[in-house]
Order: C-alpha cells, then structure tokens, then sequence
C-alpha cells in the first residue's frame, strides 16, 4: 500500500519514518517547494534533528502527485492547516482512500473537532480515523516504545489503522470514542501551558498535579456533554498524553508556559519557543465551548484569560483557589433533568 503523509513537520516526518519501517511506500507532503526541496536536499528535518530520511521516501509539494495511488492519507499538519488541507484533498483521493487524521486539536475559529472537518471536506464515503496519544515526535522518529489509539465510529476502521501502525515499538489500541480521543487530544495542551506557568511561577509539584487532577475533570466533564465516554479520559488519549504533555521537555506547550509564568506574554513566549503551541489556540475554542455547552471549566477559562486578555497569571490561580467549596465530583441536574458534570 501507497501511503501518503501531509504535513513535514516534526509529527509527519516521524510518521513517514515510521509508516517506512512498517513496508509501505511513503510519500512526504509539504505545501511548500522551497521546504520540499530543502529535506529532499539534506534527508533531515531540522526538528529532528540526527534522525536520516531514507531516500525512498519521496518529498513533494505537489499534492496530485502526493495522491497518485494512495491507499491512505495521514493528516498531520498543525491545527490551523487542517481545515485547508483538507479541502485541498477534496475530490483528490480515490474512493477506497482510508483519511487518518494524526493532528491533535480543535479549529480555533469553529471549536470543530477534525474528524469533522474531514468529513465535510472529503463526504461521507471515505472511511476516517483519528490516531492520539502520548506519541511525541522525537521519541517515535527514535522507535521508542510508545502507545497510542485509532479510533474511529466503525471499529472495523479503527483496526484497519491499527494494523497499519502497529509494530514491536508503537503499540495501537482501538476506540469507537471519537469525541473522547479528539477532545482529550486537545485540551491537554490547555492543561500543559497552565502547568508551564505553574512552574514559571515557581510553584510546586502538588500545584501541578491538582492542576493536572482537576483540568482532566473538566475535559471528561465537557467529553460527557458532547457524548463521549469518560473512561477514555482515563486511558492514552487523555490522562497519557496530560501526563506527557505536561511534564516532558519536548513539550512545547509547557515550555511556552514556563515562559509565561516568568513574565513573557504569550506571543512572546510562542515566538521564544519557534514552533506552534497548539494550547494556546485550544484555550479559546475551550472557552466558547465551555459557554455554549453549560458545562463549567474554570482552568481552561482562566488560561484563555491569561493567554488572550493578558490577565496576570499569579492572579489567575489565586482566583481559582479561593472559588467556592465543592466536593471533589459533583454531579448536579440542570432544569432539564439532564445529568451535567460540573468541575468542582
């Protein structure tokens, strides 16, 4: 099988070398010539740096040519080219195309997850899945030992994906929790630039475990509404990836974040840290979807404070500390009778 990765960033080259390893012919999709030219030139990618690109990995920028023969196509661009990419792919992929979407996060524009981008963009024909999971992009290029989740509506696609994945250093599991899998995926990052600043700050490593205890509360929480599963937060995609995003020096979410905590605003920070910082953008979509799904998330709402209004971050944590006495899982009825999660 022909397989086709879009996006040459540090995630889809790591997913080119690995999808290479597995014995699929492997074409590398950048939208621009002159970063085409430059790692068909060097076969490395500066983000990855020391880690070779074979040579039977073709490198392109033209997209039919990425196509041509494509037995699946692995989305891996970052958040904000996601929606481009893949109206570019419309009408382009043969009908038997499997679409995998590997990018983590929500549209900043439309908090739409991306599973629903693709589909709009390439019709309901195509079989779509989404890969997530503590899978940093240095550690995969490097074959170290990793798991993570396919998941897709048929379960029949997600073992598809599984099975082209997995090998004796990625281990796959498969999931029918789309909204889970993609929800945790993104909103860890809020959760990891919220820890960065904790650390910033100087606080400690009980401030960043509540932090991190009480901000998978509030993603299960908004999971639940939307009709996902809250044990998914509980595996890979959810408290796996919180725990690497994080604690992990190749976050760059916490990176960015430690910086904010020292005093950098947050653009300075995102320009100090030279590669998008996918948390910042969900912190917005968080936000709007926090309001428009009655569900209460006071750390995503605090983050969006700080990252987008400029609101002190020593501020921002005194106000969530002296809020209002709660019991740690407080389940309350709106006026409906529905069932809501609320973050205490």
């Amino acid at each position: 099988m022909n397989i086709s990765v879009f996006g040459s960033g540090a995630w889809g080259t790591a997913i080119a070398l690995h999808m290479r390893r597995n014995g699929y012919d492997v074409t590398l999709w950048t939208k621009f010539e002159e970063e085409a030219a430059l790692l068909r030139d060097r076969r490395e990618n500066p983000l990855l740096g020391g880690v070779q690109i074979p040579e039977d990995i073709r490198i392109t920028s033209d997209i039919i040519d990425a196509v041509r023969g494509a037995g699946a196509a692995m989305i891996a661009v970052p958040s904000f080219a996601v929606r481009e990419t893949a109206e570019a792919l419309r009408g382009k992929l043969a009908d038997d195309c499997l679409a995998v979407c590997m990018s983590k996060g929500i549209e900043k524009d439309t908090s739409s997850l991306f599973t629903g981008i693709i589909r709009n963009a390439l019709g309901d024909r195509t079989q779509i899945a989404a890969v997530s999971g503590p899978t940093h992009a240095e550690e995969v290029a490097r074959c170290v030992p990793t798991g993570c989740v396919a998941a897709s509506e048929d379960i029949a696609v997600a073992e598809k994906v599984q099975a082209m994945l997995m090998n004796d250093y990625l281990r796959v599991y498969t999931s029918t929790d789309v909204i889970g899998v993609e929800l945790g995926a993104a909103l860890k990052n809020v959760i990891a630039l919220c820890a960065g600043i904790c650390d910033g700050l100087g606080y400690g490593d009980n401030t960043i475990a509540m932090l991190m205890t009480r901000g998978l509360a509030e993603i299960a929480g908004l999971c639940v509404k939307m009709g996902g599963r809250k044990e998914t937060l509980a595996g890979l995609t959810g408290l796996g990836d919180l725990i690497v995003t994080c604690m992990s020096r190749h976050s760059r979410n916490r990176r960015a974040g430690i910086l904010i905590g020292q005093g950098l605003s947050a653009e300075d920070a995102m320009r100090q840290v030279g590669a998008v910082v996918e948390g910042y953008y969900a912190a917005k979509a968080a936000r709007e979807m926090s309001v428009d799904m009655c569900v209460d998330m006071p750390i995503c709402c605090e983050a969006y404070r700080v990252l987008h209004e400029g609101k002190s971050p020593d501020v921002g944590m005194r106000e969530l500390m002296s809020r209002s006495r709660k019991s740690e899982q407080e389940i309350g009825g709106e006026e409906t009778g529905e069932e809501r999660w609320v973050m205490a």
